[in-house]
């Protein structure tokens, strides 16, 4: 189950991401940007290291989910509490993670239902009506793809 992620990182990525970071700060600008991403404030589990991720997210109710292939996923665990910025408000949210083959499929084909650009971005095709291709669910997961419920609230 440990493929390369199909999900690639852009040409520029850590320049959009420095510019993302600061946009998802800034409380009135973070409107918009903020709309579709979320700023993570992670930690790596063996490094110590804090990492700062603006990603996509797919609101469900009060929820969040989000997904992705690459190894910053592995620092995150059900029952953990993280610090996030969404909409420019810094706030902690509880995560639940899935990994298991069911749980990254729907949580996946939910986040890709709702935002084609995070779809293109892994790579699974959509259909007219609107459906994600089974087969690049499958793939995505079978890629070490892992999906999550952030649960926010004011610290």
């Amino acid at each position: 189950m440990s493929q390369q992620p199909r999900a690639q990182k852009l040409r520029f990525q850590g320049a959009v991401n420095r510019v993302m970071r600061t946009l998802l700060r800034v409380p009135i600008i973070s409107k918009l940007p903020g709309q579709r991403l979320v700023l993570l404030e992670i930690v790596g589990r063996r490094s110590g290291k804090h990492f700062e991720l603006p990603v996509a997210y797919t609101r469900q109710g009060a929820d969040l989910l989000v997904g992705t292939p690459f190894a910053w996923g592995r620092n995150l665990s059900t029952g953990d509490t993280i610090d996030i910025v969404l909409m420019g408000k810094p706030q902690q949210a509880a995560v639940v993670a899935y990994t298991d083959h069911d749980g990254v499929i729907e949580a996946y084909g939910a986040m890709c239902r709702d935002n084609k650009a995070f779809a293109n971005f892994n790579k699974v095709g959509i259909d007219k009506q609107g459906t994600p291709d089974p087969a690049d669910l499958e793939a995505a997961w079978k890629a070490g793809a892992r999906a999550f419920r952030l649960t926010p609230h004011v610290p």
